[in-house]
């Protein structure tokens, strides 16, 4: 299909060559059994004249033979009788010429007079041998020296089997013409009807088959650039408009924005996939409502939607657009009898500014959008800082997931000990990528991009599940426990708690003997969700450690709601805590904050021994650093624990 033609008119084509090639096929089929049917009724003539034949021989000439051989020598009797029964048949009609051949096939009798002295011919000798010989011709076709007389059906017929000779006989065409000509006329009628209307019904067939493909054209024309659910634009027709307002002159610059609904799986996965249709049907509605009449809202995909703003020019402005636009979104709603307050955050571009194509800015804006949501902010420009995307790490997302079923993904444990007894307590479990070109790279090179591309979840589930695994063959105490981080998306969503569950039941480990770690920007992204995930976590007995605290800016009133086991201080106020005097005074302040909120404190970034007795003196309750142990593969975690379980207060 060309680029502007409409999807109809090759439908309109396709009906014109169908019609076509009907009329063509019905043509056809009319020669055919026309032809057919002439062949038929010659094949009849030929039977019948056979018959006729058969009945004259055996009935007229055979009699007259008296059971003598036809010869050069007839009786006159003979011959008499032979000229009175031709010429009766020959007025009459019934035949045209008569002859009598003897065994070897030599003309002895001709009504005309012709034959005589002729050799014998072909089908005159077969008849001779017991056949029936009997074919279409004309009178004369087998003299050259007169002309050819009218069309007749030559027939040989043989006399007691060839034993008296032959009886060869001409009789009319023009009777059994006249019956073909009869037949072929009432078959072109009969045919030019029935296969007339039979074209009648292939064409209304295909008129009503076109009629549907042309409205199947239209509508897949339509779904190709829209949401069937929304009827807004899909990704595709949101690129194409942002393609149509970039190549624009005239226009004033212009934004393009991705929005993205909160807490929308849990909408679908508490009140089932009709509310969560009903829900985005309801706020697609609102989007439109609250953009105005230049501007373009689609469904990029799930509960993802997109803006095209051509005539907004500055930030302020989108950002003001924007807000307004979450404001609209936010009003309470009610599905299946519950109130509902929905929630979104918000991306953008300016064009021209952050990028000139499609492709590039949905990305950013996408990104942004996503930025928004982990810092939830509500709306956020795209910052150059965001984009992870470099052709590298593009590459690496591929290869992400290949890595996880072909086992190059690797745990490295790092211990954890009671600073009071040197008891260890647990083991951290910290993911390494043994990637086949890169050599062994560390969470920092993909982990940010696992974030971004929705890789994360299935990653979280798979040290998880390895880590649960290889516990017990780690040689620990008892009571040690493995502690495993998990990010803001892993809190973001209600089924995690489930799949924490379901591999520690696939595993046969105890809730008590997992730690999940969770930073404050995981925690605080989005609090209310977070709370109620980790609340199931923490009713079903696993620990919940925060990790890296004072590093972030968490209200201390909001360590209760997280329902937290275990506080980790940061290593940056732990590795210089005896030379610098402030983040010792911290250090001291957070031990006692834990300890006031009943928490175990976990000191990270522990070097050096004078370090680790100086936690230990301020109460500190664990400590975990290269200077108790370092991060090392399972198998030499074994080693390291078998080295140290008789001096367990050793470095």
């Amino acid at each position: 299909m060309g680029e502007h033609e409409p999807p109809t008119s090759s439908v309109g084509r396709v009906f014109v060559s169908f019609a076509a090639l009907m009329l063509v096929v019905v043509v056809a089929m009319g020669v055919l059994l026309s032809t057919s049917f002439r062949a038929g009724a010659e094949q009849r003539a030929l039977t019948a004249a056979r018959s006729q034949a058969q009945m004259i021989g055996s009935n007229r000439i055979e009699p007259a033979l008296k059971g003598q051989p036809a010869t050069q020598h007839l009786g006159t009797d003979v011959i008499a009788t032979l000229d009175q029964l031709s010429g009766r048949l020959k007025d009459d009609g019934r035949i045209l010429r008569l002859r009598l051949r003897s065994p070897n096939g030599q003309v002895v009798f001709s009504d005309d007079g012709t034959g005589f002295g002729d050799a014998a011919d072909g089908e005159a000798l077969e008849a001779a041998e017991g056949h029936v010989e009997a074919e279409l011709t004309r009178l004369n076709a087998d003299d050259d020296r007169g002309a050819l007389g009218v069309r007749a059906v030559e027939v040989y017929q043989p006399l007691a089997d060839g034993a008296l000779g032959v009886l060869e006989i001409y009789l009319p065409y023009a009777p059994i013409a006249a019956e073909v000509q009869a037949g072929v006329g009432r078959l072109y009628r009969d045919l030019s009807i029935g296969l007339g209307v039979l074209y009648l019904v292939l064409v209304g067939l295909a008129l009503t088959t076109t009629r549907r493909l042309r409205q199947s054209a239209t509508r897949n024309a339509y779904l190709a650039e829209h949401d069937p659910l929304t009827e807004l634009a899909n990704r595709r027709g949101f690129a194409l408009a942002i393609e149509r307002v970039t190549a624009d002159p005239a226009r004033p610059g212009g934004a393009v924005a991705v929005i993205d609904l909160d807490r929308f799986k849990e909408v679908n996965d508490s009140l089932g996939h009709h509310n969560g249709d009903a829900l985005l049907l309801a706020l697609s509605v609102r989007l439109q409502a609250a953009v105005g009449p230049h501007d373009l809202v689609a469904r990029l995909g799930g509960d993802e939607f997109g803006i095209v703003l051509p005539r907004i020019t500055d930030d302020a402005a989108a950002h003001r657009v924007l807000r307004q636009v979450l404001h609209e979104l936010s009003a309470p709603l009610t599905l299946s009898g519950i109130a509902l307050e929905p929630e979104a955050s918000a991306g953008f571009v300016l064009i021209g500014e952050d990028g000139d194509d499609a492709a590039t800015l949905l990305r950013r804006a996408d990104i942004a959008m996503y930025a928004a949501k982990v810092r939830s902010a509500g709306v956020m420009r795209f910052e150059r800082a965001q984009d992870h995307y470099d052709p590298e790490r593009l590459a690496m997302v591929g290869e992400l997931g290949r890595a996880m079923a072909q086992d190059e993904l690797v745990l490295h444990f790092q211990p954890k000990v009671a600073l009071d007894s040197g008891e260890v307590t647990g083991v951290e479990a910290l993911l390494r990528w043994q990637h086949p070109r890169h050599g062994l790279l560390f969470p920092d090179r993909f982990l940010p991009l696992a974030e971004q591309t929705g890789l994360i979840d299935p990653l979280t589930d798979w040290v998880l599940d390895r880590a649960l695994r290889q516990l017990t063959a780690l040689g620990l105490p008892p009571q040690a426990r493995v502690s495993v981080n998990v990010s803001a998306r892993n809190l973001g969503q209600q089924p995690f708690a489930d799949r924490v569950l379901d591999a520690l039941g696939r595993n046969g480990i105890a809730a008590e003997r997992l730690v999940l770690e969770i930073t404050e920007t995981a925690a605080f992204a989005d609090l209310e969700r977070a709370s109620a995930v980790l609340r199931s976590l923490d009713e079903a007995g696993i620990a919940i450690s925060l990790d890296d605290f004072g590093q972030g800016h968490t209200s201390i009133g909001h360590l209760s709601t997280l329902h937290l086991s275990e506080l980790k201080i940061d290593r940056a106020f732990v590795g210089d805590m005896l030379t610098d005097l402030a983040h010792g005074a911290i250090v001291r302040s957070l031990v006692e904050l834990a300890h006031n909120l009943g928490l175990t404190v976990v000191a990270e970034g522990v070097e050096d021994d004078d370090t680790r007795e100086a936690l230990r003196d301020l109460g500190c309750d664990e400590g975990q650093g290269y200077g108790i142990g370092r991060p090392v593969p399972a198998a030499q975690l074994t080693e390291w624990l078998s080295r140290n379980r008789h001096e367990p207060a050793a470095r």
